[in-house]
């Protein structure tokens, strides 16, 4: 893929629908306890882009947001319920995306665990990927 390139995605029920331009920043799999909930899954995989670089291509009417905690926001379809966004004054100028909610492949695979400290044991990992805490 170019840098010029692009990619589409969205909710499940197709009302939220998004375009966000490569490259990517980067992409790891979290397994904070916040994202577990979130998601109902035993870790999530995102993918960071600059947020200048994702544009909602449906308008904002059925993307509502979540304060998870004072610094952080999650964003949701108000129709289906799918988690599809993260933002947080920690990462200020990105826009983190769940790649299960982009339409095909990205520019890279996932380089690391994140917040691994918090992981379940029930969750296979992949253990060639780097550790990361907290």
């Amino acid at each position: 893929m170019s840098e010029s390139e692009s990619v589409q995605g969205g909710c499940l029920c197709g009302a939220v629908r998004f375009e966000a331009r490569l490259p990517s920043k980067w992409c790891a799999h979290c397994h904070c306890r916040m994202c577990r909930r979130a998601h109902g899954a035993g870790y999530v995989t995102w993918v960071g882009f600059e947020s200048d670089h994702f544009n909602l291509k449906t308008g904002d009417h059925h993307l509502q947001w979540y304060e998870s905690s004072p610094s952080a926001r999650r964003g949701f379809c108000s129709s289906c319920g799918s988690t599809m966004l993260f933002e947080a004054q920690r990462w200020q100028g990105e826009t983190h995306v769940a790649l299960g909610c982009i339409d095909g492949p990205i520019d890279r695979e996932p380089k690391a665990h994140v917040f691994y400290d918090s992981h379940v044991d029930w969750m296979p990992i992949d253990e060639a990927l780097k550790v990361l805490t907290g």
